[in-house]
């Protein structure tokens, strides 16, 4: 009974150092959650949704994960304004690393956030659909048209294409069915059957991630905002991936995150106002989406059975 109160006392625990930490970022760093976002509600959706993540072995990612990895999860989840409630992220295991990493419609959630973006969206194209790019004046490309067909839906997928639309004019993001293969080629899940079973949703959510990643790199956006969207992303790639291991500076700043934590609940009790300091944002660690731990959505939600890899 005893380990089953402290399982349930230390993720209670992060998710308090998590959003005291948010809070301090908001009050020293300018950071600016979206309008309607409740961090405290997104950050307690996130806790019932890692009892129920485990590893390959069925064992509770909030037993075999890093406390780095986990704080680092849900800080990068908090700073994209997303909620797994909203089937925006979900968290998947790696060896003993959590992850968090962003559906497709976390991802529109997250671009929409930059200033100046209007609309983002990303469609898949099937064989014998009408489709033609092209460039503009400035050497752009752009797609000219796309004229998709009921009957060519159950076709082959031969690629797929994201728009994001600003006050300057649409960027646009085009991938052949070749060149999106190569990109879940370096997945640590080769054979993944989320890719296989959902493929149309996975398309659009690697086309879309491509943009996104393209399009913040010129952004002048917040650096904890752009960062956090960054690094969401490059988990998305093999040839992106760093170690997981964690490494002495990222425990110590998680440590002093936690120092900070205690003395500013220290200061509350006291009735003194005390911002702490802490790190930056840590690197994420990340793969391609895994062959379980997964939900990617497009009417309704869709949640593989098996497990993540580690």
């Amino acid at each position: 009974m005893n380990n089953q109160v402290a399982q349930q006392q230390k993720p209670t625990k992060l998710t308090d150092l998590v959003l005291d930490r948010v809070k301090q970022m908001q009050d020293t760093q300018d950071l600016s959650l979206p309008k309607n976002y409740n961090a405290s509600n997104a950050l307690n959706a996130a806790f019932l949704e890692l009892q129920k993540v485990q590893d390959r072995n069925h064992r509770p990612a909030l037993e075999v994960c890093s406390h780095d990895s986990i704080v680092k999860s849900l800080l990068d989840m908090t700073l994209q304004g997303l909620s797994p409630a909203k089937d925006q992220c979900y968290f998947i295991v790696y060896g003993n690393e959590l992850q968090m990493q962003r559906s497709y419609f976390g991802t529109v959630a997250a671009v929409k956030r930059l200033d100046g973006v209007k609309k983002v969206r990303a469609e898949v194209v099937h064989e014998k659909d009408d489709f033609e790019i092209g460039a503009n004046e400035d050497m752009e490309l752009v797609v000219k048209r796309f004229v998709p067909k009921f009957e060519n839906q159950d076709n082959q997928i031969v690629g797929a294409f994201a728009m994001i639309k600003t006050d300057e004019g649409t960027d646009f993001t085009v991938m052949t069915k070749k060149e999106i293969d190569q990109s879940w080629a370096q997945t640590r899940q080769k054979n993944n059957k989320v890719q296989q079973n959902f493929s149309q949703e996975m398309a659009k959510r690697t086309v879309l991630n491509r943009a996104a990643k393209m399009f913040i790199n010129t952004s002048d956006d917040s650096d904890l905002l752009t960062g956090a969207i960054n690094d969401t992303t490059s988990n998305e790639y093999d040839d992106e991936r760093r170690d997981v291991t964690p490494v002495e500076d990222e425990k110590q700043s998680t440590d002093k995150l936690l120092e900070g934590f205690q003395k500013s609940q220290e200061a509350k009790a006291k009735g003194v106002k005390q911002d702490g300091n802490s790190n930056e944002e840590q690197e994420a660690n990340g793969e391609e989406v895994a062959d379980g731990q997964t939900e990617l959505f497009n009417e309704g939600t869709i949640k593989p059975a098996d497990e993540a890899d580690s």
